[in-house]
């Protein structure tokens, strides 16, 4: 039987608070080729997760502790979807191929995540074209923006 103990979320919020990135995930499967992916990620607000797209798979997401922030995008920067997980919904499940973003708005935030494996790195083709790189002060405006970006709203990139 695999576990994931409370006190384990503490460690990971801990090494999340301590990375550049300000997230750090816990797996537990086995093997990235393992054909479904499941972890806990801990996020503290402020850390970027690019708008992408899992062409392969849906994406599932529920939060352990926190709130998370989920919108879906259309082709040019519009939110088609919000979802507040935490506050308002307990599960999100993210159509494969729809552009995502997630985003911590609580500090100590833990969000587990399902999704169809092999592992598979982000290629450029997977990133919104109208999102920012990471580390770039358009990124951190993005995150600011999606903190209470609306259906309808569109990013002004």
């Amino acid at each position: 039987m695999k576990t994931l103990p409370l006190d384990q979320l503490d460690v990971l919020t801990d090494a999340a608070r301590r990375s550049s990135r300000l997230r750090m995930n816990h797996n537990l499967h086995a093997e990235l080729s393992d054909p479904i992916q499941r972890l806990a990620i801990a996020m503290e607000p402020g850390t970027y997760i690019r708008p992408h797209r899992h062409r392969h798979t849906w994406e599932l997401l529920l939060p352990l502790r926190g709130r998370f922030a989920v919108l879906e995008f259309d082709e040019q920067g519009a939110v088609t979807g919000r979802t507040t997980l935490g506050a308002g919904a307990a599960v999100v499940e993210t159509p494969p191929d729809t552009l995502h973003t997630v985003v911590s708005l609580d500090d100590g935030g833990v969000i587990f995540e399902v999704k169809h494996g092999p592992y598979r790195p982000f290629v450029d083709a997977d990133y919104a074209p109208w999102s920012a790189e990471a580390n770039t002060p358009q990124a951190e405006a993005f995150m600011t923006w999606c903190r209470t970006a609306a259906v309808g709203d569109r990013w002004p990139a």
